[in-house]
């Protein structure tokens, strides 16, 4: 696939802005490529004991965060149900998290968690492994996190959907779920996407869809496969540009694909889907299992309570994760899994972020 090199253009004292969304210097003029580079540390064991979960983060060695991902090792199988994500947020410090008040939480984050629970079963291949994409270009300015959370959802097979919009005037360039408590083994994140807060979306209800530009929001659901608890409650992160920049001429476009399955008992399914020629720079992604038709209709739950998702992260075209330092990462994939029971009309839905300054 040939990639365009995004570049910066200075006219007086606005920059046209490229995945970085970068300020520039009254009066500087710049020429240079924008960054993106993948970092992960590799996998981190466990959980080893059920209802239970463990954190590992990826760190930007420089630049900011513009989104991250996990993948998880499960086994085989009936204990490899077991192993889910509970989690792929950002993180100020690479260990705590952003659970308290609504709004922007943090700015200019480096740290990405990747969080995986267990339910009722674990094995000794469980792991997990997270991802951060980083702008590594000198000219990354500013970004802010926006955080929103939902109690809920308590009930077995209901859907709990949260949306975090972006500040007017930004961009979105990425986003992350959570849940909690891990000792609810039931409970988990099954979509994390990007989306609009507006009346065509059902005020975020409804996934971007493939080819659309610039949305402003980023929605998670939380799925309760086995009962209430009064203390369940489903976190959205979006990843946004900076106040105060210039994004006038910054794209940002939604790649979206959505395949049938998995529907056997004990089985898993992946999508994988792209940045085109001339769409920009892959900068995030988002990953669901669902009713299907995420980006016409409202979401809705997958066919089994037992359903979770094992994995979104940054790969080859053929749903390959990418390694550590990788700068060419162009696709996205979504790896999901079901439970011990059958799956009906369940689907697999992947996205990707790309960005583009025009130029």
């Amino acid at each position: 696939m040939k990639k365009r090199p995004l570049r910066h253009l200075v006219a007086g004292k606005a920059l046209a802005l490229g995945a970085a969304l970068a300020m520039a210097v009254a009066g500087t003029a710049y020429a240079n490529s924008v960054g993106v580079t993948v970092k992960t540390p590799g996998a981190t064991l466990g959980p080893a004991s059920t209802f239970a979960e463990i954190s590992t983060h990826a760190d930007c060695s420089s630049g900011l965060i513009s989104g991250g991902g996990i993948n998880q090792a499960i086994g085989t199988g009936t204990s490899s149900n077991g192993n889910k994500v509970n989690g792929s947020a950002p993180s100020p410090d690479g260990s705590t998290e952003y659970t308290g008040s609504t709004g922007v939480v943090g700015t200019d984050v480096t740290h990405w968690l990747g969080i995986g629970g267990s339910g009722g079963a674990v094995n000794s291949d469980f792991s997990s492994t997270p991802y951060a994409v980083c702008f590594t270009s000198s000219l990354v300015n500013h970004t802010q996190v926006v955080m929103n959370k939902l109690a809920g959802p308590t009930t077995s097979g209901t859907v709990g959907l949260v949306v975090a919009t972006c500040p007017a005037n930004t961009r979105l360039l990425g986003g992350g779920a959570r849940i909690t408590p891990a000792s609810v083994g039931s409970l988990k994140p099954i979509a994390s996407f990007p989306t609009y807060n507006n009346s065509a979306h059902s005020y975020g209800q409804i996934a971007a869809a493939d080819g659309e530009t610039n949305p402003d929001s980023w929605a998670a659901v939380g799925w309760n496969g086995g009962g209430g608890n009064s203390n369940n409650t489903t976190y959205a992160y979006a990843i946004c540009s900076g106040n105060n920049i210039n994004v006038s001429g910054a794209t940002v476009k939604v790649r979206h694909s959505e395949v049938s399955g998995p529907t056997a008992a004990t089985s898993g399914q992946t999508a994988t889907v792209g940045c085109g020629g001339g769409d920009g720079k892959l900068v995030s992604g988002g990953a669901a299992i669902s009713g299907g038709s995420v980006t016409s209709t409202a979401f809705t739950g997958p066919g089994s309570v037992g359903d979770h998702l094992n994995g979104s992260f940054p790969s080859d075209s053929g749903g390959s994760p990418v390694g550590d330092g990788s700068t060419t990462a162009a696709y996205w994939t979504a790896y999901t899994h079901t439970g011990g029971g059958s799956s009906p009309s369940t689907y697999t839905d992947a996205w990707v972020l790309c960005a583009d300054d025009g130029v």
